[in-house]
C-alpha cells in the first residue's frame, strides 16, 4: 500500500516540485496551498505523513501543528527557510517529528520520511506490548493515554512518549541529547531545553501522586524515572 503524505506549503513551486518527486517514489499525494486547507484536507485525506511549511497564509505551521496534534499523532516533518533553533524547538514542544531546511534536499527528504514512518510502524507493531504501569499511573501508548489516580489525564504525544521512556528505563539517567534522540528520534546541535519544557509540564500533571515514584533532576547530567526503594 502507497503512503499518503500531504503537503502543506503555500508556494507552487515548492509543492508542485515536492509532490513529482514523492510520487516518482512510489507515494500517494496531496498538496494544501494554506493552513486552513491543510487541517481541513488532514481531517478529509487522512495522510500517514504530512510535509509542513512554517509561513503560510490564514494558518501558520505552527498553528496547523497544534491543530494536528489535537486529533491525530501522525507524524509531521515542518519545512523551515530559516533552520534556527528557535524554529525547531517550538515545533518539538507542539509535536512536530522531524525538521528540513529549505531548499530541500531531495535524498534527504526521502531518508527522513522513511526514518520517520518505519519508527512510527515500529510503534505501531509493538503497541501492545507497550503499557508501563507504577502506584496511581498508567502508561499506554497502544491507547495513547495517560491515567493518573485512576482517571485519564489529557496529554500531548511527546509528553506521553517522554513520560513513558523514562519509566520504561525506570532509575537511569539520561542527559537532554540522549532524549531527544530517543523520544522525538533525531539529534540536533543547540538548545535541547524542550525537553525542560516537556519535563516541567509533567511534573505539573504528576505532582503529588505518589511517593513510591519521582520524576527526578540530576543535576549537570539530566534526568531520570526514579523509582523509591521500601
Amino acid at each position: 500500500m502507497n503512503t499518503k503524505i500531504l503537503i502543506v506549503d503555500d508556494d507552487p513551486h515548492i509543492s508542485e516540485a515536492l509532490r513529482l518527486y514523492l510520487e516518482k517514489e512510489g507515494h500517494e499525494v496531496q498538496n494544501a496551498y494554506d493552513g486552513a486547507e491543510g487541517v481541513s484536507l488532514f481531517k478529509k485525506y487522512d495522510p500517514d505523513l504530512v510535509l509542513l511549511d512554517i509561513m503560510m497564509p490564514k494558518k501558520d505551521g505552527w498553528q496547523v501543528c497544534r491543530e494536528i496534534r489535537e486529533i491525530s499523532t501522525k507524524p509531521i516533518i515542518m519545512l523551515t527557510a530559516k533552520g534556527e533553533v528557535f524554529d525547531k524547538v517550538l515545533g518539538l514542544e507542539l509535536g512536530a517529528d522531524d525538521f528540513l531546511a529549505k531548499p530541500v534536499d531531495m535524498k534527504e527528504l526521502a531518508a527522513r520520511i522513511k526514518a520517520v514512518l518505519r519508527r512510527c510502524q515500529t510503534n505501531d507493531t509493538r503497541a501492545d506490548e507497550k503499557c508501563v504501569r507504577f502506584e496511581n499511573l498508567e502508561i499506554s501508548l497502544e491507547q495513547y493515554e495517560l491515567k493518573v489516580a485512576g482517571k485519564v489525564v489529557d496529554i500531548p504525544p511527546k509528553e506521553l512518549e517522554l513520560l513513558y521512556f523514562l519509566a520504561s528505563n525506570y532509575n537511569h539517567v539520561f542527559t537532554r541529547d540522549q532524549l531527544l534522540d530517543k523520544v522525538w528520534g533525531f539529534y540536533y546541535p543547540g538548545d535541547s531545553r524542550t525537553v525542560d519544557v516537556h519535563i516541567k509540564r509533567l511534573r505539573d500533571k504528576l505532582e503529588g501522586v505518589s511517593n513510591k515514584w519521582v520524576l527526578k533532576t540530576v543535576w549537570g547530567v539530566g534526568y531520570k524515572f526514579e523509582v523509591v526503594a521500601g
